[in-house]
């Protein structure tokens, strides 16, 4: 038996951005979220990388600080109970993994990275559950760190998503070095903007928008300044965006800044974050855009809670995968079926829980996506379109690890390639993982309805053992041949098959 979801009654979102870490925490009652507690701090991830997309050590030290403070809010709770995730720097960054490491150490939860239309999606997410809903299809902008996202969406589901290489701090840096604030850097931060949007811009006016809407702290900081200012007297204007612009480049430098409620710790991004919000009302003929508070991390509570009470967007996501690519679905059942049962059996010993129960079923289901691109090698093929696809609810680390599962799910174990894609805990996880889907697909490998006669299996120190009713294999030549050749597949990463 494996371990079971419980359901907690705090739970918590970290946004690991590239300007900002965010934590919220927050109470389920009654099917209401009730938010308790909000912490934000300035670390500058992005302002980390150098050339070569390295972290400095001096970035993951102040990264790795602000984690062990929100930590110390949330290490108490559940595993399950905080969902905190990794945005655009941490995409980039080629020494990813080793701060990974620390900062889960740091926080006492895991941490993901997500891809940018999954960053898209949570945001759309979390400006949907903090607005009234007044129907059509509305445009989010959050211009982060170093990445921008623009969303289409209607009511609570995004439609159409882009993440774009721009954001606040990476423009602040390449356009406005040093703080200095000229006719040529704006210039040229406009044309890199426009050139960013412009193989998007017509799918989205194509797409049209009732209203639009901005979340992130960068917008807000725009908002705040033209309405302190008298610029604008509600939300985001281009006029005043125009007053703004010519205001900074009479200040010359980020230092000279005097703008009614401009914050000193926003001051050095500022630059590059309103020349990206310009360009982006200028490409999309936007005249006005509201501002809300719902951002990432309040798409990362409602999406957790979504998972917590099984409306999970992962399982739409793999139907569609399934749908998409022709999978056998009533032949994909089946190997999942087996492979919860085997679960039942093994889970308690390897310490297997409900999450790893369903990532076995996904990779169930998905593996035999590759036959859709060809027979031959076709579970290279269905780990290509995992790794790389761009699949709603997953993390990069999710991703991964469902296309080692249907990577390994038949001929050669692929132990070396796991253990260099995997942490320890992890590849321990996998490894199991991949054993019982393995056993799943093998013993339904005649195609039928009728699932196979096991007992039972049992774990053993370094595999397992599969039992049969009496005389079964003797009359299932096929199966005990399989058997045969998957012991010897397995012997090879170690791991023990006995069947009787």
């Amino acid at each position: 038996m494996f371990r079971r979801r419980l359901t907690p009654e705090t739970v918590a979102a970290v946004d690991l951005g590239s300007n900002s870490f965010h934590m919220i925490v927050a109470r389920v009652k009654d099917g209401h979220v009730h938010m308790l507690d909000r912490l934000r701090e300035t670390v500058r991830l992005a302002g980390g990388l150098d050339d070569r997309n390295q972290l400095s050590e001096k970035a993951m030290e102040r990264a790795l600080g602000c984690l062990e403070r929100f930590g110390q809010r949330v290490r108490d709770l559940p595993p399950g109970a905080v969902r905190a995730v990794g945005t655009n720097t941490l995409r980039k960054a080629r020494n990813a993994a080793e701060f990974m490491e620390r900062a889960t150490e740091a926080l006492g939860h895991p941490i993901e990275v997500i891809g940018g239309h999954e960053e898209a999606r949570l945001i759309y997410l979390g400006v949907s559950h903090t607005l009234a809903d007044d129907g059509g299809h509305r445009l989010v902008v959050d211009i982060g760190g170093g990445s921008t996202e623009l969303i289409i969406g209607e009511r609570f589901e995004p439609v159409y998503g882009e993440s774009l290489y721009m954001g606040c701090v990476s423009f602040s840096q390449w356009y406005f070095p040093e703080g200095a604030i000229t006719e040529t850097g704006w210039r040229t931060a406009d044309i890199a903007a426009r050139l960013e949007l412009q193989p998007v811009e017509r799918q989205f006016r194509r797409m049209g928008w009732r209203e639009a809407l901005g979340a992130s702290g960068t917008l807000l900081a725009v908002e705040r300044v033209l309405r302190e200012q008298g610029w604008s007297s509600g939300g985001i204007t281009l006029e005043g965006l125009r007053q703004l612009r010519q205001a900074m480049l009479k200040a010359g430098h980020v230092s000279r800044l005097e703008l009614n409620g401009l914050n000193e710790d926003r001051k050095p991004v500022f630059p590059g974050g309103v020349a990206v919000i310009m360009a982006i009302f200028e490409a999309l003929d936007i005249a006005s855009m509201q501002v809300s508070d719902g951002a990432l991390r309040e798409g990362l509570i409602y999406d957790l809670l979504g998972r917590i009470s099984h409306e999970d967007v992962r399982a739409r996501t793999i139907e569609g995968l399934m749908r998409r690519f022709g999978v056998d679905e009533a032949h994909a059942r089946r190997v999942e079926t087996t492979a919860r049962q085997l679960l039942e059996f093994a889970g308690e010993a390897w310490n297997l829980d409900e999450d790893a129960a369903d990532t076995l079923s996904w990779s169930a289901r998905l593996h035999e996506l590759g036959l859709a691109i060809s027979h031959s090698g076709y579970h290279k093929h269905g780990a290509y379109l995992l790794e790389n696809a761009d699949l709603a609810g997953f993390s990069r680390q999710d991703q991964r690890q469902l296309a080692l599962l249907v990577l390994a799910h038949r001929r050669k174990f692929p132990a070396k390639l796991m253990a260099q894609a995997l942490q320890d805990e992890a590849l321990e996880r996998i490894t199991r993982l991949a054993v019982l889907l393995r056993l799943a697909v093998l013993l339904h490998r005649s195609r039928g309805e009728n699932a196979p006669a096991l007992e039972r299996l049992e774990v053993m120190r370094n595999g397992v053992k599969l039992c049969f009713p009496p005389g079964w294999l003797e009359t299932h030549p096929m199966t005990r041949a399989d058997l045969e050749r998957e012991k010897g597949y397995l012997k090879s990463a170690g791991i023990k098959l006995k069947f009787e």
